[in-house]
């Protein structure tokens, strides 16, 4: 591995780290994706981290102000666009010819999709605005 891709990974490391902080596995791998999303029990929350500025500024925190709350999806999994590109692109085959987005969220009832947020959702708003919006899919969605 090259000098320059070993910082490249350390620098994205804190981005990954905010979310598997709080609960979320990473999934690295098509099969790993698939391992997840091909359950069809319970609810699962996809989010496609980025390295963008939406996403440390207001999807990463609005996710962990949602899951505060007292309802929250069974499995909580990540992505990392960018990163993880062969996993990333898996997990976009389960998003149901929605484009690809990133950062975006992705909630999934008994594996069926039913609900999202897309980076157009989340740029230009803030943290707390996600969080509610998040939190509202939950209460929907979640026991």
């Amino acid at each position: 591995m090259s000098l320059e891709l070993d910082f490249y990974q350390m620098m994205v490391q804190p981005m990954r780290d905010e979310l598997t902080g709080i609960g979320f596995r990473e999934l690295r791998t098509p099969e790993e994706v698939d391992e997840v999303l091909q359950d069809k029990t319970g609810t699962t929350l996809v989010v496609v981290n980025s390295v963008c500025g939406c996403a440390g500024g207001i999807a990463r925190p609005g996710v962990a102000m949602a899951l505060q709350g007292d309802k929250k999806p069974d499995k909580l999994v990540t992505v990392f666009a960018g990163q993880d590109k062969e996993a990333t692109a898996r997990a976009r085959e389960y998003f149901e010819n929605n484009p690809p987005s990133s950062p975006s969220m992705w909630l999934f009832k008994d594996g069926k999709l039913v609900d999202m947020l897309h980076r157009s959702d989340i740029e230009g708003t803030s943290a707390e605005h996600v969080a509610d919006r998040l939190k509202k899919m939950f209460e929907t969605y979640c026991a």
